[in-house]
């Protein structure tokens, strides 16, 4: 379909691809039986869930979501949390694993699983194409955006932020001019580019794309035949930078300053990004009845906390969760039970764990359906934690699913 730049555009001239098949390998062994964007976030969510609720809240209601590796929680989770849209009236969300249409290889890189997805926009003819990654923690309205491309006229349109230059060394940078155009593309440099005037910041690419249909078919049909890695950041967008016509689009607050992204790629970016919504000004409101993160609850009883000895501080604490002991600075998922004189601190419980009295939990990561047995100690000893389970390097103890204890 031709671009009318004239014309107003409606939710049916786009279509949203998220990509959601990475395999989460640093993110390990919360990724051991889940995608990265299954793994649970915030208590009540699965990072998947962020990504989603800003597509439902700029109106983005025709959505794909490229899906690979150990993706049955993940679609598990669509199904019970996001069957709300109405094919009747051109509105979805559906998971498309690898079709093996143009080869017998699984998705080998970001662009070559939109390249074996070609025949969805042959399908659906949409005007615009915009591109997610369903790993990032983050709240943005994608209209904004989407008039910048138009105003712009721009062939692509990627969405960018201002970054620590020290921290930008995991990320695409890029060099803009007067006019937002990029000049200049490199994929993770081991010196980031500073911003011209702004010695200790660098532009990253945050991994959010809008492009004109007929320049992604062009862009992943060229990649195609080159010998890369397939990669948007390390192989189309630099490609597509030399040809002109692709802008950046600065991700601010109202204020002006720069706006809460996270990527969710390690266990230590995870922690910490949980920890973020501990804070007394969290990054973004997680009750905002304008904004709603939208998710799949189990059907189980409110939380209860016990009187006299159940005590909850600065923590969040979702249904289900029933709580003898003390709860500190922690993220409590639904249905973890807290037995007598336990102290649980900087911790991160997921689902159905049951932690046993007088249990003593300091910078921890639980996953699902642990039974910690009574009196265990965790993140007092990290020798002894390391003899156990994963520690990492900042000294956080990784309990994963199936741990039996003696």
């Amino acid at each position: 379909m031709i671009l009318d730049w004239e014309r107003q555009p409606s939710f049916r001239d786009f279509l949203t691809l998220i990509l959601a098949g990475g395999q989460g390998e640093r993110l390990h062994p919360l990724t051991k039986d889940r995608s990265k964007p299954a793994v649970p976030f915030a208590g009540s969510y699965r990072i998947i869930d962020f990504t989603l609720s800003n597509c439902l809240n700029s109106n983005l209601r025709r959505i794909y979501l490229l899906t690979q590796y150990k993706s049955q929680s993940l679609d598990r989770h669509l199904r019970n949390g996001w069957s709300i849209h109405n094919p009747e009236l051109g509105e979805f969300i559906e998971p498309v694993p690898p079709q093996r249409r143009f080869s017998t290889n699984w998705y080998d890189g970001t662009a070559d699983a939109v390249f074996q997805n070609i025949y969805l926009l042959e399908q659906q003819k949409p005007v615009l194409v915009v591109i997610l990654s369903g790993d990032h923690v983050y709240q943005m309205d994608y209209r904004p955006l989407i008039r910048f491309h138009l105003e712009k006229k721009a062939r692509a349109t990627i969405a960018a932020l201002v970054y620590p230059r020290r921290l930008s060394s995991s990320f695409g940078i890029m060099q803009v001019d007067s006019n937002q155009e990029v000049t200049s593309f490199v994929e993770k440099p081991a010196d980031p580019p500073a911003m011209p005037g702004r010695p200790n910041e660098s532009l990253v690419n945050m991994g959010v794309y809008v492009f004109n249909t007929e320049t992604l078919v062009r862009a992943v049909i060229e990649d195609s035949k080159m010998d890369s890695t397939h990669d948007f950041g390390r192989d189309v967008l630099p490609a597509l930078v030399q040809g002109g016509g692709i802008y950046a689009y600065f991700f601010e607050k109202e204020d002006g300053t720069t706006a809460y992204w996270r990527d969710i790629g390690t266990l230590e970016s995870y922690y910490q990004a949980e920890m973020d919504f501990l804070q007394e000004n969290p990054p973004f409101d997680l009750w905002n009845p304008n904004w709603p993160i939208r998710s799949y609850h189990p059907q189980v009883p409110p939380a209860w906390i016990a009187p006299r000895e159940g005590q909850v501080f600065n923590s969040l604490v979702s249904s289900g969760c029933r709580i003898h002991g003390k709860v500190i600075h922690s993220i409590l998922s639904p249905s973890v039970f807290v037995g007598e004189n336990t102290q649980i601190t900087d911790s991160i419980i997921c689902n159905d764990v049951t932690i046993g009295d007088g249990a003593r939990l300091r910078k921890a990561i639980v996953d699902k359906r642990i039974k910690i047995p009574a009196g265990f100690v965790v993140g007092e000893d990290p020798e002894a934690d390391r003899e156990r389970f994963l520690v990492t390097e900042s000294g956080i103890s990784v309990i994963p699913t199936g741990t039996l204890f003696d």
